[in-house]
């Protein structure tokens, strides 16, 4: 298999951890890969249970910063477009042909403001969240400067304790204020509760949902007295969608961490008690590792630390094995708990990762894989956009 001509010229174990065509077996490790027979799996599960439930869905691209990746989702999922939550972020979006793009974040500084103002510019809708009046100035003025529309939701803090207003009357004095200025307009309300998404009890986290939910109806109550009906109500993730989608006001949904899975999301529950890797998601992303050493009988030390992980979220486990544990890292090593020493010098291990987003964030390339062969191999579009 010839490699793709963005991928010429680049040198295995130097610039690019493996090559299209190339057995898995001989990946460099440390790498992200991904099972793309389930992460399509993945894909169309969301995108049909979205389509059943009468449910826009704008994949959030926070989790694996990639281009392609979103594309895929669009492609076999029907994503509509991707939100994000910094404005470099959005700009990679734009650039590789999303034409449906959210900042589900506030922006304020004047330079980032000016840059998002542009981005309608190359083709695509764009839309930003606002929690304060002033902000609405702000963007109008951008917007007025570059000739473009820039759409914006009110942001609800529904619970997660961070950005959003609180109040309806709030909701509706930003909207009022959006609907009036020059170069903006209203489209709708965020409102991601983002603090219940790990809580493991389904009743838990529906709970915490019940009282988003009214917090959500009732701004929407107020705004359509007001004259200004919300075109999208948007919000809901891996751990919760099914709430929003049943909720009667939710119409846009923002899953992200379906599509990869890792090992804190796969320890919540489901209706049914069940963890959500065993059976909702399949575990589709993996930490590549090689064991470097095996100088303890009881333990092997793999080249997979601290980075090329995220571990905020816990230590990753070693997936498809109950024999060994992954237990401890440091910058360049992880220990792996052998007590029967079963592991050999240069064997490889996939691990799933304790935080998907943070992980892949370290990482440039995602290897894609297929019965054992490096099928595809895509950029971490957006690494390090934090801007």
């Amino acid at each position: 298999m010839n490699a793709p001509a963005k991928l010429e010229g680049l040198e295995v174990g130097y610039d690019i951890p493996a090559l299209p065509g190339m057995d898995e077996a001989d990946i460099q490790t440390p790498c992200l890969i991904l099972d793309l027979d389930a992460l399509e799996r993945n894909i169309v599960k969301m995108g049909e249970y979205a389509r059943a439930h009468g449910m826009r869905h704008r994949a959030h691209g926070k989790m694996h910063k990639s281009v392609d990746v979103l594309k895929l989702q669009e492609r076999l999922g029907g994503a509509i477009g991707v939100c994000c939550q910094k404005v470099s972020e959005a700009e990679v979006f734009v650039r590789g042909g999303i034409k449906d793009v959210l900042v589900s974040n506030q922006v304020r500084d004047p330079a980032k403001i000016d840059r998002l103002a542009r981005l309608p510019k190359l083709g695509s809708r764009i839309i930003v969240c606002v929690d304060d009046a002033d902000n609405v100035a702000e963007l109008s003025k951008a917007a007025e400067k570059h000739g473009t529309t820039i759409e914006c939701f009110v942001e609800i803090d529904c619970g997660a304790g961070r950005c959003g207003v609180t109040t309806s009357a709030d909701v509706v004095k930003i909207a009022k204020a959006i609907d009036a200025a020059p170069g903006l307009k209203f489209a709708g309300i965020q409102a991601y509760q983002g603090a219940m998404q790990h809580i493991d009890s389904y009743e838990e986290r529906k709970a915490k949902l019940d009282a988003a939910i009214a917090m959500v109806k009732d701004a929407v109550a107020a705004l359509e007295t007001a004259g200004l009906k919300p075109e999208l109500v948007s919000g809901g993730g891996t751990g919760s969608y099914y709430f929003e989608s049943e909720s009667g006001v939710y119409n846009e949904l923002q899953c992200g961490s379906y599509a990869f899975m890792d090992a804190d999301y796969g320890r919540i529950h489901d209706k049914d008690g069940r963890r959500i890797d065993q059976g909702e998601w399949e575990n589709a992303l993996f930490i590549l590792t090689s064991v470097m050493s095996h100088a303890k009988a009881d333990k092997a030390i793999c080249d997979a630390g601290l980075k090329a992980q995220s571990v905020d979220s816990g230590l990753p486990f070693v997936y498809g094995r109950d024999d060994v544990k992954y237990i401890k890292c440091s910058d360049e090593h992880g220990v792996i708990e052998d007590p029967k020493g079963v592991l050999e010098v240069n064997e490889k291990l996939r691990l799933v990762p304790g935080h998907c987003d943070p992980t892949c964030n370290v990482h440039d390339w995602y290897v894609g894989v297929r019965n054992g062969k490096v099928e595809t191999v895509w950029p971490v579009s957006a690494r390090g956009k934090a801007y």
